[in-house]
């Protein structure tokens, strides 16, 4: 019942920017995988062949550690809504950290040159195959809207609080690797 397909078409990019949450997997050659939420808002197709996404502050930083030393890396979403489907975007990712030139460039590219106080990086993957599949067995849930906690949280801490947070949480993986958090200064 799987399809694949070497690049992303207008109805598939159509159906997967519909949705509301996308989920990324990653892993390094040893420790554990990691299978992350993320808004949809925050996804951006580049091309046929690449995506991205805003990616924000948070209790652990594994995608970008995993990329710096496995950089294959999977997208999957699916309709909870409608008709059911699975979309997946297969390929090499890669993380463009805050205060970088490929960050700001991508930024100004794709987000219109904003991103708020709780980014970290922009996640870029360039799509190798896509595939989709039934999504019989996936359940129907009814959206409610987005969830601003993680928003309200760093609008209440300083610059400072926020760069000593990245750097506590967000310079290594809960296996220990490095996720190549650059100067905290760069963060400002």
């Amino acid at each position: 019942m799987a399809t694949q397909y070497p690049e992303l078409n207008p109805a598939l990019e159509k159906f997967l920017l519909k949705q509301k949450i996308f989920f990324t997997g990653s892993a390094a050659a040893t420790g554990r995988v990691n299978i992350s939420p993320r808004p949809t808002t925050e996804l951006r197709v580049m091309s046929k062949v690449q995506v991205g996404f805003l990616d924000y502050i948070g209790s652990g930083n594994e995608t970008a550690a995993h990329v710096r030393q496995v950089p294959r890396m999977t997208i999957m979403t699916c309709a909870f809504e409608g008709a059911p489907r699975i979309l997946r975007l297969y390929g090499t990712g890669a993380t463009h950290q805050k205060g970088t030139e490929s960050y700001n460039d991508l930024l100004t590219r794709f987000w219109e040159g904003s991103a708020p106080r709780n980014a970290r990086a922009i996640v870029t993957l360039d799509v190798d195959m896509v595939q989709t599949s039934c999504g019989y067995g996936v359940p129907l849930f009814d959206y409610q809207g987005e969830r601003d906690a993680l928003t309200v949280w760093a609008d209440a801490r300083s610059d400072e609080k926020l760069v000593e947070y990245r750097k506590e949480k967000n310079s290594r993986s809960i296996d220990g690797f490095e996720t190549g958090l650059i100067d905290p200064a760069e963060f400002r």
